[in-house]
């Protein structure tokens, strides 16, 4: 069974760009959260500075939490809610807290109100934050009337300041999520193509199978009527029953043989092309002149499983494949940067039952961990014909 594809963002080729994107949101905040710390200092009751000291901390502190739920798209519907239920619990015991900081002398809760502002539409559906936005902005308007600030100053703070760092914060968020539905599409292009392959093996054994199985089954059920009634021709419809069976099997033995024996070339491009649609940059140099039935055979199911281990079992970003001619050997080369814990090792059931077969042809397989690029090389010698005497020679 192939693996599950990795969650929404999980992929660590968006790692980077999801870490950037959440310091440039909580940069954002952090700005718009300095200004409050303005009123801290102008504060001149210590017991008040310390309590706005706690609420700003603890409004901020579930900004970031809230924010990186937003951003790790692969955590539990329970942890989204208790981040979304201790932001807005700190939200609405910062007004008691920080409100009455330097009142009448700066707009302390308005800047914090801003913040609250700027992140609410990133984490909540479009009528709540509106909801939210609406009810912020009356909080602020309250606590200006009440500490003697300036009404003006604080819609103006926490209503216009606060949709600007919205806008901000939902153009990075937008981008983000330009980027995972990206990376989505191209793990649902790879597991197309490997689908398409399947259904057109499947497609071609229909079709050997369907008219032969149904004519046996049309003259087994005669040979059974004529038993007793005409056992001579009952024999010959039999003897035809085993005729049509045998041709099958040839019929499907040849369909499973040219399948197994796809060129190398449209198999090396074929894999090229799937590790490309699923981000991995993928270089591939082709060997000089036609590779012989009996080596794309024994190298083809190498390429395969090499492939299907990067892409299910490493998170490689690179990928080069060689093969090439040496002497009187084929080589093919399948190296990647997935080498670590999550690279298959050297004793993988796949790549150990090719290295059992190579050997039976004298060829031999190798895997190698170095300076984090795994490796799987192929050797198998070439037949004798006359063209490998003269690449011999060459």
């Amino acid at each position: 069974m192939a693996s599950p594809p990795d969650p929404p963002g999980r992929d660590p080729r968006l790692r980077r760009p999801r870490i950037a994107t959440l310091v440039a949101l909580v940069s954002t905040l952090l700005t718009a959260l300095m200004m409050p710390g303005i009123g801290l200092a102008r504060e001149p009751d210590p017991v008040w500075t310390v309590l706005g000291s706690v609420g700003i901390v603890a409004v901020a502190t579930a900004q970031i939490v809230a924010l990186y739920v937003l951003l790790t798209p692969w955590l539990t519907t329970s942890a989204r809610r208790r981040a979304l239920a201790g932001y807005a619990g700190t939200a609405v015991a910062s007004v008691p807290l920080v409100g009455p900081v330097a009142g009448g002398h700066w707009p302390t809760w308005a800047w914090l109100g801003a913040s609250i502002v700027g992140t609410a539409p990133l984490l909540l559906g479009r009528r709540t934050a509106t909801l939210v936005v609406a009810a912020t902005v009356a909080v602020s308007v309250v606590v200006a009337r009440s500490t003697g600030g300036e009404v003006a100053d604080h819609l103006l703070i926490t209503g216009g300041i606060g949709l600007s760092v919205a806008g901000i914060g939902w153009f990075q968020v937008w981008f983000w999520d330009l980027l995972v539905q990206a990376q989505q599409g191209r793990s649902a292009q790879a597991r197309l193509a490997a689908t398409q392959e399947r259904l057109r093996f499947a497609r071609d054994v229909h079709d050997l199978l369907g008219h032969h199985l149904s004519v046996i089954a049309l003259k087994a059920e005669l040979a059974a009527r004529l038993a007793s009634v005409d056992p001579e021709r009952a024999g010959r419809e039999a003897a035809e029953v085993q005729r049509l069976a045998v041709s099958a099997l040839a019929e499907v033995r040849e369909a499973v043989h040219g399948y197994r024996a796809v060129d190398l070339r449209e198999q090396l491009a074929a894999t090229a092309e799937v590790l490309r649609s699923s981000g991995v940059r993928c270089t591939v140099e082709q060997p000089t002149g036609e590779v012989p039935a009996e080596v794309a055979a024994q190298l083809a199911p190498v390429l395969r499983e090499a492939s299907t281990n990067l892409l299910r079992h490493s998170r490689a970003t690179w990928c080069r494949i060689e093969v090439g001619w040496y002497a009187d050997r084929f080589r093919l080369t399948v190296a990647n940067d997935g080498a670590g814990p999550a690279a298959p090792d050297r004793h993988s059931s796949g790549l150990r039952g090719l290295a059992d077969r190579l050997a039976d042809a004298d060829g031999t397989l190798r895997t190698e961990h170095r300076d984090g690029v795994f490796t799987v090389e192929a050797v198998v010698p070439a037949p004798d014909t006359p063209d490998a005497a003269e690449r011999g020679r060459a």
